[in-house]
């Protein structure tokens, strides 16, 4: 789950451009001032990036979170192309309306990740891809599916998702609605989390709170797998891509929450193949925010009979699969291929696009170092990225396909930082 969520049930257990630039902007009421900058880091895979963005909505399917509406989702697709973006070219990492609220005060993402309100260009921070570019031919491609954290939208995890794509995946990041801090709809509606309201409740019950949009999420992951079954020509999509994916060929990332989504989607629906979880509980509180709530997912009650990798930090109560109820259950329970690793000197966010971000942004002031610590912990930006991507992809590779670099077989010299299990 995100920060704030994994902070209510604790008791349950630097990279781009050098010298990051400040842009000078307006800010509403407060004159001309200083916004901080930010740069992605690199993709270090073989292709170029494209990325293009769909509506879906589940008619049949009543919003959980707003009674009386069909349920609706965000969803973009990262994928190879031909022709690399550059300059004006790559598409922003978030849109306008989207960046407004995510960094200003109130929103969940500024709760979350503790960065100034309107201290920082959002709506500046680029991609790497081309927007709507068409995908590169040449036959068909595994597809990955990206689940952020409770409360993150679907951008939250963009390095990784960039980095995946540019080594040959299909990857499409999934936006929950009322659930990720902003989802922007092309018809200019705003949807924001419902959890800043929420979690303001006397007496909530955290417990239910997380039973709860765990279902949704799952719910979602499926309805998105339908639709993805449905796309057999290029009519909403860039020239080629529906093409592209290998719908036999399917895995599931998350971090946090969206971990804890992967496996249980895992669990309940056979097309997803593999799954990677970073650092999402598979436990639930009690409703006073305390203990462990029994009984536990059905996905660590009942294990897992295909390959998932568990990616733990030093976040308390985290870590090795022994700290954690559920995350032992699972181990204890499944029959298929498992591994679990601890990137040392890591905390929550450092499996997602804070590691790499809220450093710059702290060089210039728009985040507290204090902050930053708590976020990120004290590992180097660059290697608890390289880490994350490397051990992500080998994974992928190994089980989608068959491509084994051996870095899964044991404690790797490349990696000291990384403490493994199996």
């Amino acid at each position: 789950m995100a920060a704030a969520l994994l902070a209510a049930t604790a008791t349950l257990g630097v990279i781009g451009a050098p010298g990051a630039a400040v842009a000078a902007v307006a800010a509403p009421g407060r004159g001309t001032e200083q916004q901080a900058r930010a740069w992605l880091p690199q993709p270090t895979g073989l292709y170029p990036i494209g990325t293009t963005s769909l509506q879906l909505t589940d008619d049949p399917r009543d919003d959980p979170w707003k009674p009386g509406q069909h349920r609706k989702l965000m969803i973009s697709f990262w994928y190879p192309t031909t022709r690399p973006a550059t300059g004006n070219d790559r598409a922003p990492y978030m849109v306008p309306a989207a960046a407004d609220h995510f960094g200003n005060a109130g929103s969940w993402g500024q709760r979350e990740n503790g960065f100034e309100p309107g201290r920082t260009d959002w709506a500046g921070i680029r991609t790497h891809a081309r927007a709507d570019a068409p995908a590169l031919p040449g036959g068909k491609r595994p597809v990955v599916l990206y689940s952020a954290g409770f409360g993150d939208p679907r951008t939250w995890g963009t390095a990784l998702v960039e980095d995946l794509a540019s080594r040959g995946y299909v990857v499409v990041t999934v936006d929950h609605t009322y659930d990720a801090s902003e989802v922007a709809f092309p018809d200019g509606d705003l949807a924001t989390s419902v959890f800043p309201a929420l979690m303001a409740r006397p007496g909530l019950d955290m417990g239910a709170l997380l039973r709860k949009t765990l279902q949704t999420r799952v719910d979602d992951t499926r309805f998105v797998l339908d639709q993805l079954a449905g796309l057999r020509h290029d009519a909403q999509l860039p020239a080629g891509l529906a093409a592209l994916l290998d719908l036999d060929r399917i895995g599931m990332v998350g971090h946090s929450g969206g971990g804890s989504t992967a496996l249980q989607t895992m669990h309940d629906d056979p097309r997803l193949k593999v799954g990677v979880n970073l650092d999402g509980q598979l436990h639930f509180s009690g409703p006073d925010g305390t203990g462990v709530q029994l009984p536990l997912p059905t996905v660590a009650e009942d294990g897992l009979t295909r390959p998932f990798l568990l990616m733990g930090t030093q976040e308390s109560g985290s870590g090795s699969y022994h700290q954690q109820p559920g995350w032992d259950a699972l181990w204890q329970h499944s029959t298929g291929w498992h591994a679990d690793v601890t990137l040392t000197g890591s905390r929550h966010g450092s499996y997602t696009d804070a590691q790499s971000l809220l450093p710059q942004l702290a060089r210039q002031g728009a985040v507290a170092s204090t902050t930053l610590t708590d976020d990120v912990g004290d590992v180097r930006p660059d290697r608890a990225v390289l880490a994350t991507r490397s051990y992500v992809s080998s994974f992928l590779d190994r089980w989608l396909r068959g491509h084994d670099d051996h870095l899964l077989d044991g404690p790797s010299p490349r990696f000291p930082e990384v403490v493994y299990e199996r």
